[in-house]
């Protein structure tokens, strides 16, 4: 019976379709059926498992598995690689020593199945290394897809470090969004892949249960990918609010200078305003082009002080560093960072939390 609908395969030494009665009557060739949630109401005595429940996928919120007391049921909960924002695939199973049913309303389990018909071969086949090659399946691209996040976090980083961002990224926090969906994802998986492990029901060979191991495994180096790229994406909020008070201290720099610089010329102007008579200034031929002398001497005088002592101060002083002990690492931020500095320091010191370099300013 293989309509579209309801699918019917062996695994032999690779996955072979057969109809619903050589899966069924066949116990020493593990079997793997595909079925809609209508035809599993139907066909469910048929498969034997002591399964006595709906199984709804539209309902489906996570990925779990659940160990029943002959079989072993679960769901699927899966993020779209083409569009991790989208509606996930769902789907549920049920399974016991003899093979495995999926329950679908979609196409994702079959476009699984047909790839692995066509990729896969198998020396040793059975229904642990079939599973892991369906898991596989599933996490087949993630590194791809993290990789490609991490380069566009490379990007916002130096539009950030260049000034090229007037305003907060909207990308990052859409990155940050799927990267704590993909964690939540993969603590699932993991779990799955533990419960399969355990084999509390003894559908598993003992000698096969590596390979949930090497699944499990393989998995939580994606969840760690995953959390370090999130930890990026918060270094790089920080980044963009240093960037900002950056901005902010530099314009309030200029207005200081400039309100110090005509102080002086301020107070001359308000001294001479004065026209007591008995100011000999103001009878003295030279007077005002003294005043002029005078007032073009404190611009040039302050204008050279100031360059020299603003706020990019130089020698050891602009060299300075505050350390800070965190988690037993210590961390250095510099008075001054270029972009490529931070990339340097970032990368040498792990996470730097530019938030608490009190004096974190980018060089001009």
């Amino acid at each position: 019976m293989n309509d579209g609908r309801v699918l019917f395969y062996q695994i032999r030494d690779v996955l072979t379709a057969c109809s619903s009665k050589q899966a069924l009557k066949d116990p020493t060739t593990p079997f793997v059926a595909v079925l809609d949630p209508e035809n599993w109401r139907k066909l469910m005595d048929r498969f034997d498992m002591g399964i006595d429940m709906e199984m709804n996928p539209s309902d489906i919120l996570e990925t779990k598995a659940v160990v029943n007391y002959d079989s072993l049921t679960g769901t699927f909960h899966i993020p779209r690689r083409s569009d991790l924002q989208g509606r996930p695939h769902r789907f549920a199973f049920a399974m016991d020593e003899r093979g495995i049913v999926f329950i679908e309303n979609g196409e994702y389990v079959k476009k699984v199945l047909g790839s692995i018909q066509q990729s896969m071969k198998w020396k040793m086949p059975s229904i642990e290394r079939f599973l892991y090659d369906f898991l596989e399946k599933i996490i087949g691209g993630d590194l791809a897809v993290l990789r490609s996040m991490e380069r566009e976090l490379n990007a916002l980083e130096d539009s950030i470090l260049n000034g090229e961002q007037e305003e907060f990224p909207g990308r990052l926090k859409e990155i940050r969004s799927i990267l704590m969906s993909l964690r939540v994802h993969y603590e699932q998986m993991i779990d799955l892949g533990q419960e399969l492990e355990e084999n509390e029901n003894g559908f598993f060979a003992s000698e096969n249960l590596r390979f949930f191991r090497l699944f499990t495994d393989r998995v939580t180096r994606l969840q760690d990918k995953s959390a370090s790229l999130r930890d990026y994406t918060v270094q790089l909020r920080e980044l963009f609010s240093a960037q900002l008070d950056i901005r902010q201290n530099r314009i309030m720099t200029v207005l200081t200078v400039i309100t110090a610089i005509f102080m002086p010329l301020t107070l001359i102007v308000g001294w001479y305003g004065m026209n007591f008579t008995n100011m000999p200034e103001l009878t003295a031929p030279f007077g005002y082009p003294a005043v002029i002398i005078i007032s073009i001497v404190i611009v040039v005088v302050s204008v050279i002080w100031f360059n020299g002592r603003s706020g990019y101060e130089t020698g050891q002083k602009q060299l300075s560093r505050i350390r800070k002990s965190r988690g037993g690492q210590i961390i250095v931020c510099a008075r001054i960072f270029t972009a490529e500095s931070f990339r340097l320091q970032r990368r040498k010191f792990g996470a730097v939390n530019v938030s608490k370099c009190k004096y974190f300013v980018r060089l001009l």
